[in-house]
């Protein structure tokens, strides 16, 4: 039998606060959420690994370091109200649902979205909500977002995510090609939007009317 609280410290120890991750809220959010209930029961064995995941229809859970990276970056207190685009298995969500008020996540592909909401809904994250929708547009009905982290990848940052969010609040993204991407950290600050890179990344496409086409 798997000792997945022992496998899931240890990818702590070893996947995150051995390559920098130092928010301590960030690391309290890895080790209350179960990774192994977000990935596909073939692959539970390899939940805590250090590399990203299939989850079906062509998707993946991204690699550890990766989601923790991105949730650092956005340097949560608690308050705020976050919009991430790609829900995927609903992992991403769940940890950002430790860490912000309310978490608001738009997924294209219906199925996925369903059970994302349905997984999301059964381990007691209660403050997601999870639309069908295209991530391109983000959501505008709740905006603005302190926070919005995107989890496929872009070949430009869609003008309606910029304009969703609030001054002040913080938007990660990797934007490149469909092969590879480099990870921007945007700041909104007043009419003016902050740039800085946080590293070489590779993520499933965008797709939508404002990132790449079906069938790239």
């Amino acid at each position: 039998m798997i000792d997945f609280q022992a496998e899931r410290e240890q990818m702590i120890n070893e996947q995150l606060i051995a390559r920098g991750v130092t928010d301590k809220r960030v690391l309290d959010a890895f080790r209350r959420v179960p990774r192994h209930e977000f990935v596909p029961i073939q692959y539970r064995d390899e939940a805590y690994v250090d590399h990203p995941l299939s989850i079906g229809e062509g998707q993946t859970i991204s690699q550890p370091y990766m989601v923790a990276l991105m949730t650092e970056a956005l340097n949560l207190a608690g308050k705020e109200k976050v919009l991430e685009i790609g829900a995927g298995s609903g992992y991403q969500a769940a940890i950002l649902s430790c860490l912000a008020r309310d978490v608001y996540s738009v997924e294209r592909l219906p199925e996925l979205a369903l059970e994302a909401r349905e997984r999301l809904k059964r381990l007691g994250f209660n403050n997601v909500e999870v639309k069908v929708g295209d991530g391109t547009l983000g959501w505008d009905e709740f905006a603005p977002y302190d926070a919005i982290i995107v989890t496929a990848g872009a070949n430009q940052i869609p003008n309606l995510l910029l304009q969703q969010l609030s001054d002040g609040g913080k938007l990660v993204i990797p934007v490149g090609s469909i092969w590879f991407q480099n990870l921007r950290l945007v700041t909104k600050s007043g009419d003016e939007y902050l740039e800085e890179s946080l590293g070489g990344c590779r993520f499933v496409p965008l797709i939508g009317e404002y990132g790449w086409k079906e069938g790239v």
